[in-house]
């Protein structure tokens, strides 16, 4: 008797390349579903529809359809087990060899921006985790295909070897079980985010909730093996969460080697800062996470110059990100140091050409470089953090101004672009900036005064009438104290310190600025 296969596919591609090759190369007779029998039966391929095989019609406009004892019994029979042969006889039900099913498309769906709950309700699929699971299950007897680009490989087991082993089927079993699990996780985790479920099903959008879920899964597909981690001795790799690519898994890589584990960390980190400057060009160049130069100008050419300029010792092997296309003098300003990426929204055409000549610096372009993730994982023994992205938006009219001497609107604009750099910088993370340009940068020090030690000694004579910005509270007057000596006017810190006080008495006293912003940004 022929070989039995059930197509159920919601994914079409190479749908009737592999149903040709099964039917004239092998002899297999089919069954499918809806919109499957139609596609293979419009080339001319035999096809029995299932509703024909089980005797059963489609209902519930077309909710219920392979759930039937022919289908599910001819996927779970086990065929060394004599009560499952002879169930099988006794019901008339032929044993399926293959299962290839994909699913209703739930997470293409709920990507869309005014996607509603009974809209993404209707893409939850039954039938098909079902027979997808069934089949994963009796893989000791059969075949389970979840995703086109398995087909391949299946095929080439037959011409190989006339059958399909058992480490294949396994090792399709075990996909299937990961792909369906990642589909449940995609639906758990979207009704998560509603406020009342089953409520408004017409109306209510795809929302967005405060709180966190109490439970909180994370899935991805590798989309790349990386060469290594951190460091050399890490194994490492790329996923990518839900089936559409969004992010750095979107980017189109113009040039350049493979991106490496620490490149995407800083591609991130860059990303997340530029995302801070929509108004006018804006330039940063990251090293380790950190910021060692941020500018915003006139043109982007502008804005990439002053974020070199404000230390181009730690440039050197950087990675730019940029908030304006690369045009031509952009492009060729980039070509003069050694850098590991560049990634902007656009890139020229006569820009391309002029950074080829770097052939192996990494180009990137990603329109998107202002969409990100909405929560921050980090592992730890036995478990996982999550918390909400700092993606507050600084709003300089919920500021306090504490001091005697008020800031100039000049002042206030150079605070709230230093205060946006430090969100970004490691804690203890002291900014110092002038002229809308970073030149002096503390980050990660154990305590604040030696992250003001360090940016103020950076900026140097620079630190004339500059300002500086704190991502959490001085403890004592001590830093601020530093800070006049050296030239700064103005200070952003977010205050709570028992001792606001004295800093504020301090600022006073030297004839400087202070603003509290009632928010801190450590970022550890």
């Amino acid at each position: 008797m022929a070989r039995l296969a059930l197509l159920s596919v919601s994914d079409k591609t190479g749908l009737i390349d592999f149903a040709r090759s099964l039917v004239e190369e092998f002899g297999f007779e089919i069954v499918s579903s809806g919109g499957t029998a139609q596609a293979i039966k419009a080339e001319g391929l035999p096809v029995t529809k299932v509703a024909d095989y089980t005797g059963s019609p489609e209902i519930l406009g077309g909710r219920v359809k392979t759930l039937h004892p022919r289908i599910h019994g001819g996927i779970l029979a086990r065929r060394d087990v004599p009560q499952d042969v002879t169930d099988l006889e006794t019901n008339n039900i032929r044993p399926f060899d293959l299962v290839a099913v994909n699913l209703y498309p739930f997470e293409q769906t709920i990507a869309k921006p005014d996607v509603t709950l009974a809209e993404a309700v209707e893409q939850i699929d039954i039938g098909g985790p079902a027979m997808i699971r069934a089949a994963a299950k009796n893989f000791a007897h059969l075949t389970v295909l979840c995703e086109p680009a398995m087909y391949a490989a299946y095929l080439q087991e037959l011409r190989q070897q006339g059958e399909v082993s058992f480490e294949f089927r396994a090792a399709c079993a075990q996909k299937a079980f990961w792909h369906t699990s990642n589909y449940d996780r995609a639906i758990a985790s979207f009704l998560g985010s509603q406020e009342s479920v089953g409520a408004g099903l017409e109306t209510r959008p795809y929302g967005s909730r405060e709180e966190l879920p109490q439970n909180f899964t994370i899935s991805g597909k590798q989309v790349q093996s990386l060469r290594y981690g951190e460091n050399p001795h890490q194994p490492a790799a790329w996923y990518q969460t839900g089936t559409t690519a969004t992010g750095w898994a979107a980017a189109t890589k113009l040039q350049g080697k493979e991106l490496s584990y620490n490149n995407l960390v800083d591609l991130e980190a860059a990303r997340r800062i530029i995302t801070e400057f929509t108004d006018l060009p804006a330039a940063t160049i990251i090293k380790h996470t950190n910021p060692c130069g941020t500018a915003l100008g006139n043109t982007i050419s502008e804005a990439y110059e002053k974020a070199f300029n404000a230390d181009s010792v730690s440039a050197f092997g950087g990675i730019v990100a940029l908030n304006r296309a690369i045009d031509a003098v952009t492009a060729t300003a980039l070509t003069k140091t050694f850098l590991e990426c560049v990634v902007a929204p656009e890139c020229e055409p006569e820009a391309r050409e002029i950074l080829a000549s770097k052939s192996k610096v990494r180009v990137l372009v990603l329109p998107e470089l202002g969409t990100g993730a909405k929560e921050t994982i980090k592992a730890i023994a036995g478990g996982f953090l999550v918390q909400a992205s700092d993606d507050m938006v600084a709003d300089p009219q919920q500021w306090q101004m504490v001091t005697e001497k008020q800031p100039t609107s000049a002042q206030l604009e150079e605070l709230l672009f230093a205060w946006k750099v430090c969100k970004h910088v490691k804690s203890n993370a002291i900014v110092v900036t002038r002229d809308r340009a970073t030149i002096g940068v503390g980050a990660g020090q154990m305590n604040r005064v030696g992250s003001v030690q360090i940016a103020l000694e950076q900026a140097g004579e620079k630190a004339q009438a500059a300002v500086l910005a704190s991502d959490g509270f001085f403890p004592f007057d001590d830093s601020v104290k530093t800070a006049a000596a050296a030239g700064i006017t103005a200070i952003v810190q977010p205050g709570g310190s028992l001792r606001d006080a004295d800093s504020v008495k301090a600022a006073n006293e030297l004839g400087i600025v202070m603003v509290l912003t009632g928010v801190r940004h450590f970022l550890h």
